[in-house]
């Protein structure tokens, strides 16, 4: 696993945000899953397909099949940590990953307290034997979309 282009990998997800369409009521996020062996399996990003309800992570899983082998030693890149509370959808994103069973997460940065109090993603990950890599020096590159949001 340490062997992957974290940061490249990341610059992806980061173009991936901002193809986002915007919005006032949500971030703007984007998501790509990386196999075991360095190939990418998907991508998503916020509102992807005009669904305005869709998140990053939900989009880029949601071209996988269920039970993909693949996924197993997969590594999920988001721009943003994935979300613990979510009105629009059953699952949120930290249980979509965890079903999934993917190996790794990498984000680059924490969620901010506006919509949800204390998103506690990396640490629900973490609890589940998924680790968290988080890449600070992307924080304001992943922001950057959600600057109308976030000052």
């Amino acid at each position: 696993m340490g062997g992957v282009d974290d940061s490249g990998w990341m610059r992806v997800a980061v173009s991936l945000a901002r193809e986002c369409p915007p919005s006032d009521t949500a971030f703007s996020v984007g998501a790509v899953i990386v196999g075991a062996d360095g190939a990418e399996l998907s991508r998503g990003f916020s509102r992807e397909g005009g669904d305005l309800a869709v998140h990053a992570e939900e989009a880029a899983l949601g071209k996988l099949a269920d039970g993909d082998p693949r996924l197993a030693g997969a590594t999920i890149y988001s721009t943003l940590e994935p979300c613990t509370a979510r009105s629009s959808r059953p699952r949120t994103c930290t249980e979509l990953i965890i079903a999934a069973r993917l190996a790794r997460v990498v984000i680059a940065w924490r969620e901010p307290a506006l919509f949800v109090a204390d998103c506690q993603g990396v640490e629900l990950l973490t609890a589940a034997g998924i680790p968290v890599t988080e890449l600070p020096e992307f924080a304001a590159e992943a922001a950057a979309p959600n600057r109308h949001l976030v000052r």
